[in-house]
């Protein structure tokens, strides 16, 4: 049989499954694919979205090769954002098919969006005229496409009447592209008033800006000094010189203000993007995002893995918060990996927070950073006064948590017509239950943690793997009726001892397992923003950089949780997050003040807040991480071994660290018991591998793991390099 001239073309095609390297599939006669092509490609018995990548194909026999079913028509994952893949699964000893799954998050998106069937003005008359006809004529004397509910809307008449000027051949069928999902940003829309230290900090960012080039730029500002109108002069940089922008922020779901904001400086709202966008949504972004309409996008961490056809720029606002850190199959931290995407298309980043972490504010010190400050409140607003409350000196009433002296401030704030925030660390009604007659507790099934008493929904449940069990009126263990007992705060309890102070005042709970999800979040929180609320008492959630003109005291309940912890970020956490939620206070201009419960009130951490002197504390935590060798001044990675019994996963983490190679600069300590050894029925050991700052520790994890011992069973490994949690 004579051979075919032509050889077969093949191509590799990264599949978003855990594979170390792309799969080769051949390309049919007359389909065109080229590096970042988006395709569809059997995988054993499935088809799947993959990418085709830069790396040369295995040397395979053509006539074993599957074809390649489909070239989606969808431009294709820039050479930019093929390397960014390339680049966090070798940082973070991912497999690149994980890392390139998080590209391809919108299947739907990859076929362009279906134009629309719309309807245009004929020369045709109607028969006969009628007052509606007349409406509807006039709107559509401009020759432009209407849809058909669209016109009707405008021209305020039924669609019935289109369709008999329709029938008469007045309008005939015309198809519309698929409208944007948000409008263009007008970069001189409404430019801001800036103080003189926002304006020096503006102009620096739009020299930056103008040279177009990657350097990094930290916003250190006191909270409500206006680091979000300053970025937005490095957003509008970006935008006239035809960019696209991203702006991360940590909790976008609940940032409804952001975005108004947004929309009053520029005239239009960004794109958004987030896990609680509705699918159909998620796809227009996508699409649009990747065609380059959509110019500027505000989303959660994952955003960074939207194929943007232009960018320049990226934002981190709150770049110090922990919610960038993503802990689930692929291990990054957003902040990190925006920078290293900037950097690989060589634009400016601009990182902003009122208390940046310890790894920003050395790379500023070292020149790594521009740094540009914003010591003072915008208008002259003064921050507000911080004292501790002693709880040594004055404890709270049998059973209750709150400081004699901490509910009289909230008993004159109230009499002032002001508003008042407790802030508590903790969700739910009590961390602890358990029957005063046994003593028995109540524990997860599936993890090493004690069951939350939601008392509004009547449930225990878990905040680690979500399981819930009805609150039950007798002890399981002795059978003791109405003797189980709440241990310790909770948001709901705070709530409940509020309102016994408090019954005529208006209280608000918030906490992220309020019924009704973001949309009730955020209708509770535009109602404290309009002061529709006098005691709102809430979790981690209002520390993110929303503002409450009316709030006047902020009163931290347990302000020493999570201060004895054993985590080595432990007083940097309680610093960002009590000065945060401090800062909710008084920016507006009002005199404020804020009060920290606390038992230790000559801890460092409490010190540095009450006295203001946030240098101090930097000075001091700087100088214990760079002779303890920790991060940024040494390297920290985590290996977490889980298996289904306690035995396979104590055995395989202590063969792990036998296969350890010898290296003078890197150790590896343990392995231990994780703190939570249990999770969601898997038992947890770990192992922390520390090293020098130049050490090469993803080569030594490499060797560990691949001298280690093979995954058997229900044996599962996990890198965290630059670990973030320590549970």
């Amino acid at each position: 049989m004579k051979q075919d001239s032509h050889p077969l073309l093949a191509v590799p095609v990264l599949v978003p499954m855990p594979a170390e390297r792309p799969y080769t599939y051949a390309v049919p006669a007359g389909m065109h694919v080229e590096p970042g092509s988006i395709v569809r490609v059997p995988l054993g018995p499935r088809q799947v979205a993959g990418i085709v990548w830069d790396s040369a194909c295995e040397t395979v026999d053509a006539r074993k090769l599957r074809p390649i079913e489909q070239a989606f028509d969808c431009p294709p994952i820039s050479r930019e954002m093929r390397r960014f893949v390339d680049w966090i699964a070798t940082y973070t000893l991912s497999a690149p098919g994980m890392v390139a799954r998080m590209i391809l998050r919108a299947p739907e998106a990859f076929d362009p969006e279906p134009w629309i069937e719309g309807l245009i003005r004929t020369d045709a008359e109607p028969d006969r005229m009628t007052a509606a006809r007349l409406r509807v004529l006039e709107m559509a004397a401009d020759g432009l496409a209407w849809t058909r509910s669209g016109l009707a809307h405008a021209a305020g008449v039924s669609s019935t009447v289109i369709d008999g000027l329709k029938a008469q051949g007045v309008f005939e069928t015309a198809m519309i592209p698929p409208r944007p999902i948000v409008a263009a940003p007008d970069p001189g829309f409404a430019a801001a008033a800036l103080t003189g230290d926002q304006e020096k900090a503006a102009a620096s960012l739009r020299e930056s800006g103008a040279k177009g080039a990657f350097g990094v730029t930290l916003i250190d500002g006191v909270t409500g000094s206006g680091k979000t109108e300053v970025y937005f002069e490095a957003v509008a940089a970006a935008l006239l010189k035809g960019k696209q922008v991203l702006i991360l922020l940590p909790e976008i779901a609940l940032t409804q203000a952001f975005l108004e904001r947004f929309q009053d400086r520029f005239g239009a709202k960004p794109a958004e993007w987030h896990s609680d966008l509705a699918p159909r949504m998620r796809e227009k972004v996508w699409r649009q995002v990747a065609e380059g309409g959509v110019r500027v996008v505000a989303g959660a961490r994952s955003a960074l893995f939207l194929p943007f056809r232009d960018l320049g720029l990226i934002v981190v606002d709150e770049e110090h918060d922990p919610a960038y850190k993503q802990e689930d199959r692929v291990f990054y931290n957003a902040r990190d990996m925006a920078v290293v995407r900037a950097h690989i298309g060589d634009f400016p980043v601009v990182l902003a927070s009122a208390t940046p972490s310890i790894e920003s504010r050395v790379n500023a010190s070292q020149g790594r950073y521009a740094r540009v400050a914003l010591p003072a409140r915008f208008a002259e607003a003064a921050l507000p006064d911080i004292k501790a409350i002693d709880m040594r000196r004055a404890p709270p009433a049998r059973g209750g948590y709150l400081s004699p002296i901490l509910i009289g401030h909230v008993r004159e704030t109230l009499s002032r017509g002001e508003q008042s925030l407790l802030f508590l660390n903790r969700r739910g009604y009590a961390p602890l239950t358990l029957c005063r007659v046994c003593g028995h507790r109540f524990q997860c099934p599936d993890c090493s943690a004690w069951l939350v008493e939601h008392r509004f929904r009547g449930q225990l449940v878990c905040h680690h793997c979500g399981h819930n069990e009805k609150r039950p009126e007798a002890c399981p263990e002795c059978g003791a009726l109405d003797h189980l007992v709440a241990c310790g705060p909770g948001v709901e309890r705070i709530a409940e001892e509020v309102v016994g102070h408090f019954p005529d005042a208006r209280t608000i709970v918030l906490s992220s397992d309020i019924m009704g999800g973001v949309k009730r979040l955020r209708l509770e929180l535009e109602a404290i923003a309009k002061g529709e609320a006098d005691i709102v008492i809430g979790t981690q959630l209002v520390a993110k950089g929303h503002n409450f003109p009316n709030m006047t005291l902020v009163g931290v309940v347990d302000a020493d949780l999570g201060l004895a912890n054993g985590d080595p970020r432990a007083a940097e956490r309680t610093f960002q997050l009590l000065s945060q939620v401090t800062g909710r206070a008084g920016r507006t201009g009002k005199k404020s003040l804020g009060l920290l419960q606390t038992f230790q009130p000559d801890h460092p951490v409490m010190r540095a807040i009450v006295s203001g002197d946030a240098e101090a504390f930097y000075e001091r935590e700087i100088a214990e991480r760079e002779k303890a060798g920790l991060p940024p001044f040494g390297r920290l990675a985590g290996i977490i071994v889980s298996a289904a019994t306690r035995a396979e996963a104590e055995a395989h983490a202590r063969q792990l660290r036998r296969a350890a190679p010898a290296a003078s600069d890197i150790h590896v300590l343990g392995p231990a018991e994780a703190p939570l050894a249990l999770i969601g029925g898997r038992h947890r050991f770990r192992l922390l591998v520390q090293g020098e700052r130049r050490s090469d520790m993803q080569g030594f994890l490499r060797v560990m793991l691949a001298n280690g011992p093979k995954l058997r069973g229900s044996v599962r490994v996990q890198v965290d390099i630059d670990p973030q949690s320590f549970l």
